[in-house]
């Protein structure tokens, strides 16, 4: 049996060990109740998404920013004016009569070049045009399975106000397409069509088309023309706007930069509308400057035939000083082969001034100022 001093003493022993727990139940409930409130005063609302951190960036450094911006602008081509594209379509097209067809090339020249005029007075609507468009031609008759033969698209030669100054005719400059197959002489079919008609005849026209070609707005632009062959027809448009007295009359636009042809061609013969370019280039010495590059007749520096890119490289100095000029656009037109050989020049022709061709080239073509035309 226990006194009852041994059960006090006893149970007065325990009390150190019970305060001992208590304290340290209340401690660990404190320690998690302080943590729980710190977690709740830093913890964001989740209805709001976490900004990123901006970079912190000098003075020095947003001012270097600040004018990259301003010393490389955004480079954009000019839209042109509203231009008639496709009055009539393959499924619709105008009936044109041929007014003229005659041949453009002097005695001993190669090949059949004509140029064709069409009456478009009685076109319903209207069939329209800028310089530099085309017009599709549909040959009559029908292909080897029966079908009509598909329409050809040429190169209009005259201006807006046609060849008589009326407003109402459309001209092509067009060469006969002829190759061997086989030991044969093969005749193009479209091409031989056109230069075998005559006045009277009614021809299916569509069009006009295209946008590449089109003279800028600027009276004092410059424009650099490259052409072989029948690729001097929108050349042939644009000189007359620019240089022909009563074009010049019926324009609101006057030609005030200048004008450079690089002309190619196997002979002198073969040279297409010679009489008016040494008319404007008498009339006109300021402002119009004409080079040839007759292949079969003239000598390049290294004792080869002479093509248009020799020409190019002989101007070098002086083609890329225009081309250097934000008003100087480029016109190309022709057969696709002459584009390598231009190109190749283009390249050397740049490197005598220290520039780049590959870089140039492309930043003439966005700034709308490179226009080429090849078939």
């Amino acid at each position: 049996m226990y006194s009852q001093a041994k059960v006090i003493a006893g149970g007065l022993a325990h009390i150190p060990v019970v305060i001992a727990v208590f304290y340290f139940i209340l401690t660990t409930f404190n320690k998690r109740a302080l943590k729980f409130v710190e977690q709740a005063k830093t913890k964001k609302p989740e209805s709001k998404a976490l900004e990123p951190k901006k970079p912190v960036v000098s003075k020095a450094e947003n001012s270097k920013i600040e004018a990259q911006k301003t010393e490389t602008p955004k480079v954009t081509k000019k839209k042109h004016a509203d231009v008639p594209v496709n009055i009539y379509r393959p499924k619709t097209p105008f009936e044109g009569t041929v007014i003229e067809n005659y041949s453009l090339l002097k005695e001993g020249a190669i090949g059949r070049v004509n140029h064709i005029t069409f009456d478009l007075k009685d076109s319903d609507p209207f069939l329209n045009y800028v310089e530099g468009q085309s017009i599709g031609i549909m040959p009559a008759g029908e292909d080897a399975n029966g079908k009509p033969h598909k329409l050809r698209l040429y190169s209009i030669a005259s201006t807006r106000h046609g060849d008589n100054f009326n407003g109402n005719t459309v001209s092509l400059c067009v060469r006969q397409l002829q190759y061997e197959k086989d030991g044969e002489t093969i005749n193009g079919v479209c091409s031989t069509y056109l230069c075998d008609i005559k006045p009277g005849d009614k021809v299916k026209i569509t069009g006009p088309v295209g946008k590449e070609m089109l003279l800028p707005d600027e009276e004092d632009a410059n424009i650099v023309m490259l052409a072989t062959g029948t690729g001097i027809a929108p050349m042939r448009a644009y000189l007359r706007r620019m240089f022909e007295p009563t074009e010049k009359e019926k324009n609101k636009w006057n030609f005030k930069g200048k004008a450079w042809l690089f002309m190619g061609a196997p002979k002198s013969a073969n040279l297409l509308y010679e009489e008016d370019l040494q008319r404007y280039l008498a009339d006109n010495p300021d402002n119009f400057k004409y080079t040839k590059a007759i292949s079969r007749e003239q000598q390049n520096t290294k004792g080869g035939r002479m093509y248009i890119q020799d020409r190019v490289l002989e101007s070098a100095n002086e083609l890329f000083n225009m081309i250097e000029d934000e008003k100087t656009h480029i016109y190309l037109c022709g057969l696709k082969g002459m584009e390598p050989g231009i190109d190749e020049a283009m390249t050397k022709a740049a490197e005598e001034k220290g520039l780049n061709w590959s870089e140039l080239r492309p930043q003439l073509k966005k700034a709308g100022r490179w226009h080429v035309e090849t078939y």
